[in-house]
């Protein structure tokens, strides 16, 4: 009997540590916890990597990233997985792995404290903390459903990324509220932005940046410049407060919402602007008003 559970404990420890070393895919984790949605956190995340030295994004999924950290001795492959806790805290985790000193740091972790993990250590801590402030810089409140208003509108085309979105606007600004000021046409109303198309795991866009105006005859044309209805729907409402430039962030908590409250939105948000950036002022005194259209059931 003795020679069994000896056999059997043998076998047990020598198959744990296979996995252990060859094939378990991380060499170390950390984790802390967070308000941000994970969509918060993966736009986030890439806003931080733009700071760092050389970062390349390799997979993403709804629920983690996976990117390669290039350092000047080795590369560190990150995979940062998010999971609810409750209705309201998430806990980010990322799984850690030293694509060149993997197997070294399997055998010294457990006994030392290593300079790999203080590096990656330093790096989550870095990223939580910016994390912690940008949540400071911006609010979201969900106004249950509401109305989007008919209207005619002036528009530009935009292609671009959520990073890239304020950008996308501030370019075209000048041009498009220039061009319908020298041509006397009568604006209706604060501008606006109907997103057309949006892949949420590369975080690319299209946009109409729209103009309200009052439809008349005669309407200057302009090759870069269209002009169309903007036809009534039902829509989830958000009231988000900061900076235009990640006004995204109110998408993400309107889609959490629809989720919880079982309700079925086209993933195409519209945000009316009731402020100017370029007035300047406090950017949490700027206001947008944020929409998720609900979807029409086929008759």
């Amino acid at each position: 009997m003795r020679k069994k559970i000896g056999g059997f404990l043998a076998v047990a420890i020598i198959g744990f540590l296979s996995w252990y070393l060859f094939i378990k895919p991380y060499d170390f984790a950390i984790s802390f916890k967070t308000k941000a949605l994970p969509g918060v956190v993966k736009q986030s995340l890439k806003i931080w990597n733009i700071q760092q030295d050389s970062i390349q994004i390799l997979e993403e999924k709804e629920e983690y990233l996976v990117e390669n950290i290039y350092l000047e001795d080795t590369i560190h492959q990150y995979r940062w997985e998010m999971e609810p806790i409750n209705d309201s805290i998430y806990r980010v985790t990322a799984y850690i792995k030293d694509l060149n000193h993997s197997l070294k740091n399997k055998l010294t972790i457990p006994f030392l404290q290593t300079q790999f993990e203080e590096r990656t250590a330093r790096t989550v801590i870095d990223f939580k903390d910016q994390l912690k402030d940008h949540l400071k810089n911006w609010k979201v409140t969900i106004e249950d459903e509401s109305e989007l208003k008919a209207t005619y509108c002036a528009y530009i085309s935009v292609e671009t990324t959520q990073l890239g979105k304020a950008r996308g606007m501030m370019d075209n600004y000048p041009f498009l509220n220039s061009f319908l000021a020298k041509n006397g046409v009568p604006l209706n109303g604060s501008p606006f932005i109907e997103v057309t198309s949006w892949d949420k795991l590369t975080g690319t866009l299209r946009f109409d940046f729209c103009y309200p105006i009052d439809k008349t005859e005669n309407l200057p044309s302009h090759p870069e410049l269209k002009y169309r209805e903007f036809k009534p729907r039902r829509a989830l409402k958000a009231i988000y407060k900061g900076n235009y430039s990640t006004s995204d962030r109110a998408w993400y908590a309107l889609l959490n919402y629809a989720q919880k409250e079982n309700i079925n939105v086209e993933e195409l948000p519209v945000e009316v602007f009731l402020n100017n950036p370029v007035a300047g002022g406090y950017e949490l005194n700027w206001t947008a008003e944020v929409y998720m259209p609900i979807e029409i059931p086929n008759e």
